[in-house]
């Protein structure tokens, strides 16, 4: 068991992360967008993204978002 995901809600893989061409970055979780990055923090994001693999990237948009960590989240409808 990972100590940081301990419920393993990262394997489901709820987040996801979108770049546009002007350079913004959409990071939705279960398909609702929740966080919008641009600028530095956008290039630092894509840069790290670029060089995790899936459970890495997960944890870092889970980061990013913030309060994931913390099992207040609302799971989504049909589970």
């Amino acid at each position: 068991m990972n100590p940081v995901d301990r419920r393993e809600k990262l394997q489901e893989r709820p987040f996801a992360f979108r770049e546009t061409k002007d350079g913004k970055v959409f990071i939705a979780w279960h398909g609702k967008p929740v966080v919008t990055l641009q600028g530095k923090a956008a290039e630092k994001f894509l840069a790290a993204a670029s060089s995790a693999d899936a459970d890495q990237a997960q944890l870092l948009m889970a980061r990013i978002t913030g309060n994931f960590k913390r099992g207040n989240e609302k799971s989504k409808k049909g589970d």
